[in-house]
This record gives structure tokens, sequence and C-alpha cells, in this order.
């Protein structure tokens, strides 16, 4: 069974290998091909070229890329014809990996398509599922509430659940050992900041970020800030990082999951990250911004008046956001700050996020390999006992 996959970004990367490892469990002769980062070539995938080309996001941030975009959309949609795979799996970053799928199909009418991560048409855009329909047969979501909206475009879809439910969390023995590692005493204040995985963000949002936590530091003695960072933009947060008052303490690879579980608060970009705190049981802040032209587009557009998933999954309001012109400093050091004060908006948080886990998945089936199943559903290929690797 040949399956191509193409991911760009970490947070697909990471849903890719989950689903790799799903069907190798269902299926012993499975081999991989496509696009995709560090996780996924651990599965086996080689990737054609490095995932981190794709990672751009908003309108300005694409213009200066868009030619080289488009050759590698050509490049992936000529690989996919060539290979002839059983299935072609776009992971999240729409605009690439349907543009490759409506390319390849084009050429090859027969060529069968999933799509991993239904688009948020309950939040914007309502008329994007109805666009993906023609060239995307089932979709894979990992929200609750979103099967109806692709099954009323014309895709079949199955909820697979949130692969963040099942994701190992470190012991508070393994936080205590990062805290004494780095110097950081058991009782000092310890605030994660995570100015996103794409460097238009960290560029956006790092500067922001880094004058917010030197207000906070101001107020709350012995403070430490650690920024878990990820393999794409780590040497631009060094760089950044590196004239803040705080002295951030930076992580990646494994070091990361031992730091969400020895923070106290979060200072995060808008995204998944936000369910990675929730899993942890970290109460944050977020903030986000796009360049001012599509923060005027997005703005007419937008239907919710939230973004965080913590706060849309739980139905509650409970984590404070900064979106656009309010995404500065003043406002988010103030709510890091309560936070950090008061306990009963921590509780409050706590909550949130304990129904947002419990909604999505956790303590069920883990979703890579309820994403394999519905995938094999979908094309009509059978499981093989013969596959021995868990996902």
């Amino acid at each position: 069974m040949r399956v191509f996959l193409v991911a760009g970004e970490a947070s697909g990367d990471a849903l890719g290998a989950a689903l790799m490892a799903g069907l190798r469990a269902l299926r012993a002769d499975v081999a991989f091909d496509g696009i995709g980062g560090p996780l996924m070539e651990a599965e086996g995938l080689q990737s054609r070229f490095p995932m981190e080309e794709l990672s751009v996001m908003g309108l300005m941030e694409v213009l200066p890329k868009y030619r080289h975009l488009k050759r590698r959309i050509a490049e992936t949609a000529d690989a996919v014809v060539a290979l002839r795979p059983d299935v072609l799996i776009t992971i999240d970053s729409p605009d690439f990996g349907l543009r490759v799928a409506r390319a390849a199909r084009a050429r090859w009418p027969d060529l069968r398509t999933v799509h991993y991560v239904a688009p948020s048409v309950w939040a914007w855009r309502p008329g994007r599922a109805a666009k993906m329909a023609p060239v995307i047969d089932h979709v894979l979501a990992l929200l609750p509430f979103e099967p109806p909206y692709m099954e009323a475009a014309g895709m079949t879809c199955d909820f697979v659940g949130h692969p963040v439910t099942t994701v190992p969390l470190a012991t508070a023995q393994e936080a205590a050992t990062f805290r004494a590692a780095h110097g950081i005493a058991p009782d000092a204040p310890l605030v994660l900041c995570l100015p996103g995985s794409r460097r238009g963000e960290v560029e956006r949002l790092g500067p922001r970020f880094g004058a917010a936590l030197d207000l906070v530091a101001r107020a709350v003695p012995g403070l430490a800030v650690v920024i878990p960072t990820v393999r794409g933009v780590s040497a631009l947060v060094r760089g950044m990082a590196a004239g803040w008052a705080t002295r951030p303490i930076i992580v990646e690879g494994p070091e990361r999951r031992a730091a969400f579980a020895a923070a106290d608060v979060a200072l995060a970009a808008s995204g998944t990250v936000s369910l990675d705190l929730a899993a942890n049981g970290v109460p944050m802040v977020i903030g986000y911004d796009f360049n001012p032209l599509t923060r005027f587009i997005l703005r007419r557009i937008v239907r919710h008046d939230t973004v965080t998933l913590v706060n849309l999954v739980s139905e509650t309001r409970a984590v404070p956001e900064f979106l656009g012109e309010v995404c500065q400093p003043g406002p988010l050091s103030g709510a890091v700050l309560r936070l950090l004060r008061d306990p009963a908006a921590r509780a409050g948080q706590e909550a949130a996020m304990a129904l947002t886990m419990e909604r999505l998945g956790r303590g069920g089936e883990a979703p890579g390999l309820r994403a394999a199943r519905s995938v094999l559903k979908a094309i009509g290929q059978a499981g093989n006992p013969g596959g021995t690797r868990g996902a």
C-alpha cells in the first residue's frame, strides 16, 4: 500500500507522524512518500523538500514566496501522478495541500484523496468546504462538531479525536528536574513564552511578547521565562530573545515536554498550542496579530468572538485573548499578571481545560489509530494483522 502525505507545518507534522504509525499498525505493507517534518521523517518518510518552506501564513507573507510555492505545488503534484499512490493525504496547510490535490486530480481523476483537519468553516469562510469537495473525498476531523459541516458539502467525514489527548505528559519529578537543571527555584514563577512556529509569527509577536514579559518581570521578583521552540525558527528565536531583560531559557526537542509541566502560566500565539497547554493544565493568555492588510480582511469574515480552541470546545470564554491592534505589551502583561496573582482566574481556566480534553477524546483510542482506520475505510482497504507497531 502506497501513501503520499503532504504536511506543511509543525502541527501537521505531528498529525502525520501519528497517522503513519497508525497505518503501519494496521497495514504492515504500507510505504510512505511526500513532504513532512522531523516527526514524519522519524516514522520513515524521506521528505522531498524541507517542510519549513511551506510554513507561511497571511496574504502579505505569502506574496513574496508565491512563485516558489507555485513551483513546489507543481513538483509535488507531478510526484503524486508519477507514484500513483493508493491515497493522497493532505494534512492541514490547505492553501498548499488542496492545490496539490487539485493539480494531481486534474491529471489523474481516479486519485483518492483525504484531508486531515477539517477547515474551520464554523468560524470563518463557510464556502471553503464546498470548494474542497471536488478534490477531497474524505475528511478527518479533530473536533467533534465538524463532521456535519463537511458532509453537508458532499464529503464523508469522521471525528477521529485530537492527538493532544494522548501526548505523554511529563511527571512532577521531570518538572522539578527541569527547573533544577536550568537554575529555576522550585517556588519561582515560571512563564512559558510561545510566539509561534512560523517565521512570520515569531517576527511579529516575539518583540511584543518579550516586552510584555519584561513588564511582568518588573512586578514579579524572581520570574523565570522559558521559550520552547521548534527547528524551523530556533535560530530566529534565539537571536530575538538575546536582548530581552528577562533573559529567557530557550529549549527544543525533548525538553519542551518538561517545560510545559514545570510552567505556572503561558503567553502564547493563537493556534493548536492552546490545546497543548490545556493538556498540561497550564493557564494561558493568547495573543495574535497579522499584517495590517490581512488583519483588515479577517476582521470582516471571522464569524466567532473567540479564536482560542479551549474557549470554543469548552463553550466558555475562560482564556483571555488579545488579537489585532490590542495584541500589545501592556494588555498582555496585565493578563499574565492576573493569572499569576488570582487563584479564581486560574481555577476558571482549569475547569475549561479539563472539559476540553474530555470532549476531544481523552481516555479513548489513540487518534492516530482512529484516523488510520478511517482512511482505510474511506479508500476501501482492509487492515492487515501483520502490522505490529502502535499508533
